[in-house]
């Protein structure tokens, strides 16, 4: 169970959103409405899987059984029998035109999440994690893909608004909830009995600031492309689900522009900036490019000036990577001159801004490339197991150009501090947090 460390207000149950499904897979086309969710406790779920998957069908698959987790990387016959026929449909479903350059990518993509499926259908027992549920899961999501990526691209603002899909009227006769579409599709591969939330303390004076008018900016090192999913999985868990939904997130190009990834980002309140590396990729392009992000610049002011805003940026400019010769992960150095302009935009703004660090661990949930690709269309990587979200000490913003190392290096030591006790408190969930 996610463990609630700092906190007063301990809990013994955590809600998950469980998939219904009324229809087959052989039914299956591209998706135009969101499927219908109920809530259930995981506490609540039976004790073993389903009587067809038995013991001797684990072992003959190869199937390794640790102490907390079950890991497989080969599909069972009940899993296998239901991704055959959903790549089947894959296939019939994208024009031809196509094919060459998308299906390997979604092919594995499909594989990929089936896998992390059923190794959380092992280890939990959980029906949303059930064959037919996660194949009907990953089908509405790369119909989406398909639909909103390649067929009728979705075209965001430099300043987007997550669609709900509960205002039609304002949102172009959308009703879907994104939202709650990417927060169910990666929740069922979140092993929460083993994740974590740290510095939960930290929480009700930041509603306060924002009730107050004040923004919040929170300095995350950035994992996964589901890092928005797992800070709303992680909050939701602990009560506070309607912060994340309110959080505004600085997006790259390839959360806008990469066909797999455009529905999950639909979902959330984002502005979306192009960083200094993908500008000078295309100098025919540059001069645009340049244009949107002053677009996007006066958009954060905006932001900023309103007040009671909750931003969530990654100073480093990326994704963590894997150091291919220890196989750890360690966290990439922020950036001065990008929270130099949050700290700008703060003091332009006139209003009260607060610094706030928020360390990550979501790497192993979608692993990234260990090597940084400029362009889209990246093989997707899913597996199950554990995330965590720590919230640091605010960072008190003090002083002007001359010590602006000073608040970088501090941020990113603060961030590392609880990056190792995040790892710490994952590995080890009968151990107390002493902080």
């Amino acid at each position: 169970m996610i463990e609630f460390r700092r906190n007063a207000y301990h809990r013994t149950t955590i809600l998950c959103l469980v998939l219904t499904v009324s229809a087959s897979i052989s039914a299956w086309t591209l998706p135009r409405l969101p499927m219908r969710t109920h809530r259930s406790s995981i506490g609540s779920l039976p004790a073993t899987v389903d009587d067809s998957i038995t013991a001797s069908t684990i072992s003959a698959s190869g199937t390794t059984i640790t102490s907390n987790n079950v890991v497989t990387t080969k599909l069972l016959p009940e899993f296998q029998a239901v991704t055959d026929a959903a790549q089947a449909k894959l296939l019939a479903s994208i024009p031809e035109a196509y094919h060459a350059k998308i299906v390997p990518l979604l092919a594995h993509f499909v594989n990929e999440y089936m896998t992390a499926s059923q190794n959380a259908y092992l280890a939990t027992g959980n029906p949303s994690s059930a064959p037919e549920q996660a194949a009907s899961r990953i089908l509405q999501g790369v119909g989406y893909g398909v639909r909103l990526g390649l067929l009728e691209p979705f075209q965001f603002s430099t300043s987007h608004v997550a669609l709900r899909g509960k205002n039609p009227e304002l949102e172009q006769g959308n009703e879907i909830d994104f939202y709650e579409f990417g927060c169910e599709f990666f929740r069922t591969v979140m092993d929460l009995e083993r994740s974590v939330v740290l510095g939960q303390d930290q929480i009700p004076t930041i509603l306060q600031q924002l009730a107050d008018g004040e923004n919040v900016v929170l300095l995350a090192n950035h994992q996964s492309e589901a890092d928005p999913q797992v800070v709303s999985c992680c909050l939701e868990a602990i009560g506070y689900g309607d912060l994340a939904a309110d959080a505004v997130y600085v997006a790259g190009h390839k959360v806008t522009t990469d066909p797999l990834a455009i529905p999950f980002s639909m979902g959330r309140n984002l502005i979306c900036i192009h960083s200094k590396k993908h500008i000078n990729a295309d100098p025919e392009t540059k001069s645009v490019k340049q244009r949107e992000n002053l677009k996007a610049m006066g958009a954060l002011l905006n932001k900023f000036k309103e007040g009671g805003a909750l931003l969530w940026v990654a100073p480093s400019g990326g994704r963590d990577r894997r150091d291919v010769n220890t196989g750890k992960v360690p966290l990439a150095p922020f950036d001065s001159k990008t929270i130099d302009m949050f700290r700008l935009m703060g003091n332009k703004s006139k209003k009260t801004t607060h610094f706030y660090t928020l360390a990550m661990v979501s790497y192993d949930l979608c692993p990234p490339p260990d090597v940084i690709e400029p362009g889209t269309g990246e093989p997707r990587n899913v597996r199950f197991g554990p995330v965590g979200i720590a919230l640091g000490a605010e960072c008190i913003s003090v002083g002007g150009l001359e010590s602006r190392q000073d608040f970088c290096q501090h941020a990113f030591a603060q961030c590392q501090d609880d990056y190792l006790r995040l790892q710490q408190a994952i590995a080890n969930p009968t151990t107390t947090d002493q902080a």
